[in-house]
């Protein structure tokens, strides 16, 4: 294939490298080779998008909620590796808080000629195309943008959701029969319920008659466990990045907070009922190009603070939503239609239906349908 030989950059989380996916795919489209340099949060997520042929990593100085120290041995490491690929250009995806001048300046000594980014800050001579996202966009959208004025557009065919490649089987780790996954945990504390609110919601999908699979990451296990009780099967530490992809996929819905995983269930096709803080904006965050309902008072004093820790008492904006909306919301996104309505709506539910893919110059791209029919038959497959 013929084309410019192309790196992505997104350095933050598995969720973030999750919606740089339809970016990815649009980049590598256009290119004769694609990379995609991330950091260690991030890799696994990484190596589960289709379109890229290597997954660079580098823990970067200045991302993270635990930086590591500036390290020359691994910049020089960094600055090797990039200039041996010989790359004709970069894409750089950062939030809409974050910049992409570190970074730029490494590429730009590492020899990448061309260099693309979203900058509110000044640039001088370190992009080539400086871009201006829409202050309203997803992110996942916000990159797509991007990747269409550097010139890279998404195949026919391509509705822009998120995916990821065919998750192996996990019917050994789920069991027969249908389900609906709970993940409780989140990487900061103000975006997940308390452990024993989320114990009470666990108990609450069991008694409205749903089997209830707990998932978690191993740091998890303690968390899980409590929520599962003895009326949920509790998978906390046992799966991988690529596993739980597996689980999320053969749920008929998946309660999860803004946390990766909400965007690995929207990756392989599955509702979401999402209860989100709103210590960033939802609009930004939320479930991409799914079925999905969000729980929580938008409008609490915490909008918008970034906080990560619930700056109020009691952590009102999600612990105070009732578990007659959690069932209720499962119930409306289990309906498997494309248009999602949790039932009387109120200030702890703020959401409903999928996205469309408009924004900031759609570039023609519209929103999705969910795989699989009505049983969920294709669910397993490449999303």
């Amino acid at each position: 294939m013929t084309g410019p030989r192309t790196l992505v950059v997104r350095l933050d989380s598995a969720g973030d490298v999750l919606l740089a996916g339809p970016a990815v795919r649009a980049v590598a489209a256009g290119s004769s080779y694609t990379a995609l340099l991330c950091g260690p949060q991030g890799a696994p997520a990484a190596r589960l998008l289709p379109g890229v042929d290597e997954v660079l990593v580098f823990e970067a100085p200045w991302v993270g909620l635990r930086p590591v120290p500036v390290s020359r041995e691994e910049t020089d490491t960094l600055l090797r590796t990039v200039a041996d690929r010989r790359f004709d250009r970069a894409l750089i995806l950062v939030s809409y808080h974050q910049s992409p001048l570190p970074v730029a300046l490494l590429l730009k000594l590492s020899g990448v000629g061309w260099i693309a980014a979203d900058s509110e800050d000044y640039p001088g001579a370190l992009l080539d195309l400086r871009h201006h996202r829409d202050p309203h966009g997803h992110e996942a959208r916000a990159a797509l943008d991007l990747a269409r004025d550097a010139g890279f557009r998404l195949p026919p065919g391509d509705d822009g959701a998120l995916r990821v490649l065919a998750p192996p089987d996990v019917g050994q780790l789920t069991g027969p029969g249908p389900y609906v996954v709970f993940h409780p945990g989140a990487a900061v504390p103000a975006r997940a319920w308390s452990a024993a609110r989320a114990a009470r919601v666990a108990a609450a999908l069991s008694a409205a008659g749903h089997r209830v699979v707990v998932t978690g990451a191993a740091a998890e296990k303690e968390l899980t466990a409590v929520v599962a009780g003895d009326h949920a099967l509790d998978l906390g530490g046992a799966t991988d990045l690529a596993q739980l992809a597996g689980v999320l996929a053969g749920a008929r819905v998946a309660v999860v907070g803004n946390t990766g995983p909400a965007h690995l269930a929207a990756a392989v096709g599955t509702p979401v009922v999402c209860p989100f803080a709103p210590v960033v904006p939802a609009e930004r965050w939320r479930p991409y190009q799914v079925p999905h309902v969000l729980l929580g008072d938008q409008n609490a004093p915490c909008a918008g603070s970034r906080a990560r820790d619930c700056p109020v008492p009691g952590h009102p904006c999600l612990d105070g939503v009732s578990d007659e909306k959690v069932v209720r919301a499962v119930a409306a996104c289990d309906g498997r239609g494309t248009s999602v309505s949790p039932g009387p709506s109120g200030p702890e539910v703020t959401s409903v239906a999928p996205d469309t893919a408009v924004g900031h110059g759609t570039s023609g791209l519209h929103g999705p349908s969910r795989p699989g029919d009505a049983s969920g038959t294709e669910r397993g497959a490449t999303v």
